[in-house]
Order: structure tokens, then sequence, then C-alpha cells
């Protein structure tokens, strides 16, 4: 995996006088099924979320609100994202490290899940994780 595998995906935007609606079909506007959401709230201004990368899990990351970067890193190097704008999206691949900081106050995260939540997926040491990556 390089961090060229990540990418950011349009969304469909339909556009209306009375507000706009965009949508996300699992397998079509992701490359996986969708098997569970989270969101990420409340993150005072300005703070930062620790790093981890799954071992199997794949992700797609929208700003519903607000704004935030996140970072991500192949082990040899890192990119970093703005997401502002609810009609794109992150795609993260399995073995992806990834951190989420510069949070805008009043921000929502939405993380679409290609897994059912696993803790055992999870690889939180970043010296581990380049480990597993060689």
């Amino acid at each position: 995996m390089t961090t060229s595998q990540a990418r950011i995906i349009e969304l469909p935007k339909i556009l209306d006088e009375r507000g706009n609606l965009s949508f996300i079909e699992g397998g079509n506007h992701v490359p996986f099924n969708i098997r569970r959401t989270y969101w990420i709230y409340d993150v005072p201004g300005g703070m930062f979320r620790h790093g981890h990368a799954f071992r199997k899990q794949e992700e797609f990351l929208i700003a519903l609100s607000g704004s935030f970067d996140v970072v991500i890193d192949d082990g040899t190097g890192e990119k970093r994202y703005h997401m502002s704008r609810s009609y794109y999206g992150l795609y993260l691949p399995a073995m992806t490290w990834r951190s989420i900081d510069n949070f805008a106050t009043n921000s929502m995260v939405l993380v679409l899940s290609s897994t059912d939540y696993d803790p055992d997926d999870y690889i939180r040491d970043f010296e581990l994780f380049k480990q597993m990556k060689l």
C-alpha cells in the first residue's frame, strides 16, 4: 500500500433551492460494502485524534459538518487531506495509518466501515505498523 491508494471520492449531489442532498451506496460510491457506521463529534476546536491503522478494515471519512484534516502514512511518508465538504469523502484502504487533527469547532466526522467492530483489528503502535508494512 502507498498513500496513493487513498483517495478523495466525490459523491452524488442533488442541488435544490430547498437544500442540497448527497447519498452513498456501498459497493457503488465506496469500494466496499458498508458493515458499520460511526461518527466523531464534540471534539474541541484544534484538537487531535491519535492515530491507528486497521489490519482488515477499509474506511470512508466524510466531513458532515465543519472541517478537519486527515493525515495518512504508509510507513515511508505522510499525506494530509483537508476535509470540509459533505459531498466528498476520503477512502482509506486497510493498513493505512491515519490520524485526524485541526478540527474546527462543531465538526462532525462520519466514518463508513467495511467490517463490524473488532478491537483485534486495530494497530495502535506506529512502529509495529511500520514493521508489518515491510
